[in-house]
C-alpha cells in the first residue's frame, strides 16, 4: 500500500511526506508510518482531511499541500465559520517536530480573553476591545498583531492568552486600527489559516533517499530505518542500486547478506538465552513496556522523544541541579538553539509507569498560559526525564513563606494576589477548559513555577487523573497528594466523591498558608501559633486584614478577598466548595458581595 504513494480525500490529493492515516490498519498492526513522516498522517473523515499538529490535540482541516514549495496550508475548523470567530488553543509545534512555521508566510495574532483590570493591571489606552456580539467570552477580550502588543504586564489581567499563525501577506495588510477589526475584521485574517513547513527539519539521510527515488522509512518513534525502495526492498542509505541494469546483482547482494544476518542473529540469540538465564534481568520491565505501548497508541500527542545522550548534552552532563525531590533530580540545560529547559530525571519506579505516563498525557493534552509546557521526554531504559520550559524564578515555595524567603524574596501582596488569580485561571482550565478534564491532586506551592515576569505555572502532573467532561466521580486506587494539602474525600468515602472539587480543597489551603506566611506577625502572636490558623483567621478577620495592610484600603480588600475564598475553598463538604470558575469569579469581583462561609468546616 505504500507504494502507491497517491491518495484522494474530497478534492485534495495526498502524497509522500504525507500518508492516509487508517486507524484499522494500525489496530491491526499496520505500521502506516513507513508511508511518510512519522506525525504526518492525514484522516479523511467524510471527505474532510483532518491533520493532527505534533504538540497540540487540535485538528486542522488540511487546504491544500505543496510539494514544490514543502509547505501544507491549515485552517482551524472552528474558526472557519462565523463572523466573529473564537479560537481556544495556541497552534504549538513539539520543538525538533518534522512540520515547522515557515518564517517567509507566517506571523501571529494574539488573543487576550477574560480580562478584568483592577490591583494595579491597567489597560493601555491603545487597547480597543473585540466588539462583536458572538463572541461569547465573559469580560473584555482583545486581539492584536504580536507586532503591536503593548508592554507591560497588563496582560496579566486576562484569563488566558493564546497566540495563533495566520498568513503573513493576510497579516500585513490587515489594519488593527480600523473600526471593523474587534468586530469582522481579524475573523477574515483568521480563516485564511496558515502554512507550516517540512523542508527545513528534513534530516539529510532522507534528503539522500529522496533524491534516489526512494522514501525515508522510520518507526512509529522517528527512529530512521533505512530507504524504502520501489521494489519495496529498504536499503540503508539511498535506491541507487536498485537500477534497471543491477536489479539481479543487488538482489544477490542482499540474499547473501541475508544470509550472514541470519547466522549472526541465531549466535546472538544464543548468547543472549545464556545471558538472560546467568542474569535474568535483561529484559524489557513490563512498566517500560506499557509506557512504550501508550506512546504508540498516542503518537500524535506527546512531544518529541530525545535519546539520554541527548539530554546530557543538553544539560552538560547534568552540571547544574535546580532541585531535588521524592521523584528525583531537576536540571538546568538548553536545545541547541539557545533556548533555556529544566530537565526532571526520574527514579524509583514502582508505579508501572504510571507517574510518567500521567505527566506525559496530562500536560500534552494542555495549552494555557497558566500550565507549566512539556517540551519532550526520554525513555530509555531506565533513564527516563520530562523536559520543561525553564522557570527563572523558580517555586512559589521559594518566594511565598518566610522560612525559604530570603533577604528581598518576600512578594507584595498585589504580586501574591496576581499569582493567586493565575494559578485560578490554570485550575479553571484544566477542569473544563481542556479536551479533557484533568484532575492535578497535588496542587501546592512546590508544584507551582514562576516564569520571568512571576506568572505562575502549574506543574508536576505525575498524580493527575483523566476524566471524561461529562463525569465528576473519580476513581482513585487510594489516597494521594501532599500531607496538609490533601482533601478529606481523598482520605475517606464518608465526606463524599473524590472528583474537580478534591483540588479546589487544595488550592484553598495553599492561598490561605500563602496568606499567613506572608504576614511577618502572625508567628509572634502566641494565639496565633497555638491554634490551627484556618480557624483563627477566620474569628480574626477584619483585624487582621488591617494589620497585613498597614492601613491601605486596596491592600485590605486584596487580602480580605484572598481569605474568605481560601475559606470558601476548603470546606468539609466537597458540595459546599466552589467550582474554580466560581473562585476566579469572587477573585475578580468586589469583596462587599464575598460572604464567609460557615464555620463548621474547622471542626474535621
Amino acid at each position: 500500500m505504500c507504494l502507491n504513494q497517491t491518495y484522494k480525500c474530497g478534492e485534495l490529493s495526498i502524497s509522500y511526506p504525507f500518508y492516509l492515516y487508517s486507524e484499522t490498519e494500525e489496530l491491526n498492526g499496520y505500521n502506516n508510518s513507513y508511508c511518510g513522516y512519522p506525525g504526518m498522517g492525514i484522516v479523511c473523515d467524510d471527505d474532510k482531511p483532518i491533520l493532527q499538529l505534533n504538540g497540540t490535540t487540535a485538528n486542522y482541516t488540511v487546504k491544500s499541500i505543496s510539494g514544490a514549495s514543502a509547505n501544507v496550508s491549515l485552517a482551524d475548523p472552528e474558526v472557519v465559520e462565523g463572523s466573529c470567530p473564537r479560537v481556544d488553543h495556541n497552534v504549538t509545534l513539539a520543538p525538533g517536530a518534522w512540520l515547522d512555521f515557515p518564517d517567509n508566510t507566517v506571523d501571529y495574532l494574539v488573543f487576550f480573553l477574560s480580562c478584568y483590570f483592577q490591583l494595579g493591571l491597567v489597560k493601555p489606552p491603545t487597547l480597543d476591545p473585540i466588539t462583536c456580539s458572538e463572541f461569547g467570552v465573559p469580560g473584555v477580550s482583545f486581539v492584536l498583531l504580536n507586532t503591536s502588543v503593548p508592554p507591560g504586564n497588563w496582560s496579566q489581567a486576562c484569563r488566558q492568552v493564546i497566540q495563533v499563525p495566520v498568513l503573513k501577506l493576510e497579516y500585513e495588510q490587515a489594519d488593527p486600527n480600523d473600526p471593523a477589526w474587534g468586530n469582522t475584521g481579524y475573523g477574515d485574517v483568521l480563516r485564511e489559516g496558515f502554512q507550516v513547513s517540512w523542508d527545513d527539519n528534513r534530516p539529510a539521510a532522507c534528503t539522500q533517499c529522496e533524491g534516489s527515488n526512494g522514501r525515508c522509512a522510520h518507526n512509529e518513534t522517528g527512529v530512521f530505518l533505512g530507504c524504502l525502495c520501489t521494489n519495496g526492498q529498504i536499503n540503508d542509505k539511498n535506491c541507487t542500486t536498485y537500477n534497471s541494469t543491477g536489479q539481479k546483482k543487488a538482489s544477490i547482494q542482499l540474499y547473501t547478506i541475508a544470509g550472514i544476518s541470519s547466522i549472526m542473529v541465531c549466535l546472538l540469540l544464543f548468547a543472549f538465552c545464556l545471558g538472560y538465564k546467568k542474569y535474568g534481568r535483561n529484559t524489557k520491565s513490563k512498566e517500560t513496556a506499557r509506557i512504550e505501548s501508550f506512546l504508540q497508541k498516542n503518537g500524535t500527542i506527546h512531544p518529541r522523544r530525545y535519546t539520554y545522550e541527548q539530554v546530557k548534552r543538553m544539560t552538560t552532563s547534568f552540571a547544574e541541579k535546580l532541585g531535588q525531590g521524592g521523584f528525583g533530580a531537576v536540571y538546568r540545560g538548553s536545545f541547541s538553539d539557545g533556548r533555556q529547559i529544566a530537565v526532571k530525571m526520574l527514579k524509583d519506579y514502582k508505579t508501572d509507569g504510571e507517574d510518567f505516563i500521567n505527566e506525559v498525557a496530562s500536560i500534552s493534552r494542555t495549552s494555557h498560559v497558566n500550565i507549566v509546557t512539556l517540551t519532550g521526554f526520554c525513555l530509555e531504559g531506565s533513564k527516563r526525564a520530562l523536559i520543561y520550559d525553564y522557570m527563572p524564578n523558580g517555586s512559589l515555595e521559594r518566594y511565598a513563606f518566610k522560612e525559604n524567603s530570603k533577604g528581598g524574596n518576600t512578594l507584595g501582596w498585589e504580586k501574591l494576589f496576581n499569582i493567586t488569580v493565575g494559578i485560578a485561571r490554570g485550575l479553571e482550565y484544566l477542569h473544563r477548559g481542556c479536551n479533557t478534564r484533568i484532575v492535578h491532586f497535588d496542587i501546592k506551592p512546590h508544584n507551582i513555577l514562576l516564569d520571568q515576569d512571576f506568572c505562575p505555572k502549574i506543574s508536576d502532573f505525575g498524580l493527575a487523573k483523566l476524566c471524561l467532561n461529562k463525569g465528576s466521580a473519580i476513581s482513585i486506587g487510594g489516597a494521594r497528594g501532599t500531607i496538609g494539602y490533601i482533601a478529606p474525600e481523598v482520605y475517606s468515602k464518608q465526606f463524599g466523591v473524590v472528583s474537580t472539587k478534591s483540588d479546589v480543597y487544595s488550592y484553598g489551603m495553599m492561598v490561605l498558608e500563602m496568606v499567613g506566611a506572608r504576614d511577618k506577625n502572625i508567628s509572634a502572636n502566641s494565639e496565633s501559633s497555638s491554634q490551627y490558623f484556618p480557624q483563627w483567621i477566620y474569628e480574626n478577620l477584619d483585624e487582621y486584614c488591617v494589620s497585613a495592610s498597614e492601613i491601605n484600603g486596596e491592600i485590605t480588600e486584596t487580602v480580605r478577598k484572598m481569605i474568605v475564598v481560601g475559606l470558601w475553598c476548603i470546606q468539609l463538604s466537597a458540595t459546599d466548595r466552589p467550582t474554580m470558575t466560581r473562585v476566579v469569579e469572587m477573585l475578580e469581583g468586589s469583596t462587599s458581595v464575598l460572604e464567609l462561609p460557615p464555620k463548621v468546616l474547622f471542626s474535621w
